[in-house]
């Protein structure tokens, strides 16, 4: 969970992944929604970051999500190199912050269906890096969410949840074998009417059989920021002697129906277990 002091246009003040609208000029809210493409439904992808197409993908830039942020969302910390995103969480002086971090954001929304994202993260205290999906209050929505989330305080775990209407559910923790700053992983959720599945390198992390699940159309994240506040949850921030990296293999979602798309999806394992 990230959590985003949040007031909406309508007033109603709540614990959201999102900031205050209220002073944002009319080209920074347009960054933060994405756009007009942020209204379209997107269908079954594979990126592999060969390059990285603006017209899919937007990079936030210029606003951080509320004062435990300790970072910036800058586009000086996103590159693509080598067919992989390259996320970064970086020394680089603004007016109110002395870190700049990257995210990358899809302009589409994407419903129930299979996601997944091979990366690898860096250490340290402090430190998140994330794969998860959004819908809120900025987009005229209520806040639904699905987690993937790194601690970068201990590497060898993963957390996942749920958020329906801006309250937490299905909150888990599950061992990683290799430590995510030693490898990649491939981590997947399938999100159904009613059920929920984390995968990570396509074993059953945990599962939600709950009819209180995220039911609209969300947006694509990968993240990485940092906070000097949130210390219970993200541990203390122990600034870095040299830039942290999230570094992104791929990512993909497959529609309901579809079949598995690429060798490493975790669709084409549950589809042998069927055979």
């Amino acid at each position: 969970m990230t959590i985003w002091t949040f007031s909406s246009p309508k007033g109603l003040g709540r614990t959201d992944r999102r900031l205050s609208l209220a002073w944002l000029p009319v080209v920074a809210l347009l960054a933060v929604t994405g756009g007009v493409q942020a209204d379209t439904t997107g269908g079954t992808f594979f990126e592999d970051f060969a390059t990285l197409d603006l017209e899919k993908w937007y990079i936030s830039d210029g606003w951080s999500n509320g004062d435990h942020q300790n970072c910036l969302w800058s586009k000086s910390a996103v590159a693509q190199d080598d067919g992989k995103l390259q996320l970064y969480f970086q020394q680089e002086d603004s007016a109110e912050h002395d870190y700049a971090c990257g995210e990358l954001q899809s302009r589409k929304r994407f419903g129930y269906g299979t996601y997944e994202a091979r990366f690898k993260t860096d250490a340290g205290s402090g430190l998140n890096a994330a794969f998860f999906t959004y819908i809120g209050p900025v987009h005229d929505e209520r806040h639904d969410e699905i987690d993937f989330e790194i601690l970068l305080r201990n590497t060898n775990e993963v957390t996942v949840n749920t958020f329906v209407d801006g309250e937490q559910h299905h909150g888990a923790t599950a061992p990683i074998d290799t430590p995510t700053d030693e490898a990649f992983h491939i981590y997947s959720f399938i999100w159904e009417e009613g059920r929920m599945r984390w995968y990570v390198n396509g074993r059953l992390i945990h599962t939600a059989e709950d009819p209180i699940l995220p039911e609209r159309p969300q947006k694509i994240f990968l993240t990485i920021w940092g906070s000097d506040t949130l210390t219970d949850w993200m541990g203390p921030f122990s600034p870095p002697d040299e830039p942290k990296l999230m570094e992104v293999d791929w990512v993909a979602y497959t529609a309901p129906g579809d079949p598995c798309q690429f060798d490493e999806s975790v669709l084409c394992d549950l589809a042998k277990e069927e055979e």
